[in-house]
């Protein structure tokens, strides 16, 4: 099975390594960007065959180039969502463009009669706004958007998530509609283009983080996050469905361990001392985007990806090999001295 798929948000972290699972695959694939003047940079690292591979100038907040961009598609794999390292300063300036854009490439997908559709979410639409009384979360999860506590970037993901369900039941029509929920990725790095989570690996290696805090995250590899997509694009019978996508949690310190086991002297700057809770809380005084972080103190927010192994047969690596592709990527690419 191959044909024609839209990939949204193109020079993006998980879009590259779908692209080319995708023309590794026989698909042709049509993808947007904000502006075509990355289109010769994003070519020159995804390394694909150029024939199979277009180009649409489209943004999630207007309607310019987006049925240029899915006409002749029977696919949809809607990736690109707003992910920013600080806090905004409004929730609305994540949750709208994440919730409308979401939106936005599900009414052109209808009008172009689009069979599948495939939403990357998070597991910031599952697992948060819950308390400290849960450390395992599945599916049927949901965040809780009436806990104060919620920060941004988890309303967002959970408000586009429901919208985007919410339209498909009430105008989807026949759309073949599934979301795919990944925690935090690592992995191989594409480009010199770093995604919010890559930056925990590099501050560790840099020293730039002194003392590891009490805060954690479900680990992934992109290339595990690419396929699951893959699959939730070409399985049969995946209409409405849902999938975790997370490995084991593991704290600070845990990758600062993996970090200094395998990286010898190329991890020298890399903390071995947890962080007091109280020392943390008094740096987000001065500093408003450690406020996020404070937020976490404490919280395990595992993923059971167990429904994705048995529906879709798919598998992950362990969060070690993930860790260390990111650590070489960094340093290979001069991106960090050590």
């Amino acid at each position: 099975m191959a044909g024609t798929v839209l990939v949204t948000g193109g020079s993006g972290y998980i879009a590259g390594f779908l692209i080319r699972q995708l023309i590794e695959n026989g698909w042709h694939v049509h993808t947007t960007v904000r502006s075509l003047g990355r289109e010769a940079e994003v070519r020159g690292w995804l390394k694909v065959d150029d024939s199979k591979l277009n180009f649409f100038a489209a943004d999630l907040e207007h309607d310019a180039g987006w049925a240029e961009a899915i006409a002749g598609c029977s696919h949809v794999a809607h990736v690109a969502s707003p992910f920013p390292l600080d806090v905004p300063k409004h929730a609305d300036d994540l949750v709208i463009p994440a919730r409308e854009g979401a939106l936005r490439a599900l009414r052109f997908a209808r009008a172009a009669d689009i069979k599948r559709f495939v939403l990357t979410s998070s597991m910031a639409a599952i697992a948060y706004g819950h308390g400290k009384g849960r450390d395992l979360y599945n599916e049927a999860d949901w965040t809780n958007l009436a806990n104060p506590e919620v920060m941004p970037y988890p309303r967002s993901k959970t408000a586009a998530e429901r919208a985007a369900r919410d339209w498909v039941a009430a105008e989807g029509g026949d759309i073949e509609f599934a979301s795919v929920n990944p925690a935090a990725v690592f992995g191989p790095l594409l480009s010199d283009d770093l995604s919010t989570s890559i930056e925990v690996v590099k501050q560790l290696l840099e020293g730039k983080v002194p003392m590891c805090p009490d805060v954690g995250f479900g680990i992934i590899d992109v290339r595990d996050v690419a396929d699951m997509h893959y699959r939730a694009l070409t399985a049969e019978g995946v209409k409405d469905e849902r999938f975790v996508c997370s490995g084991p949690f593991l704290k600070f310190i845990d990758v600062a361990n993996i970090l200094k086991a395998n990286l010898g002297e190329q991890a020298r700057k890399v903390p071995t001392k947890k962080m007091p809770d109280w020392l943390l809380k008094a740096l987000a005084i001065f500093r408003p985007e450690l406020k996020q972080v404070v937020a976490e103190l404490g919280n395990v927010r595992g993923g059971d990806s167990s429904h994705a192994m048995a529906r879709l047969g798919w598998t992950m690596r362990p969060p070690e090999e993930a860790i260390l592709a990111t650590a070489h990527s960094l340093i290979e690419r001069g991106i960090v001295k050590v």
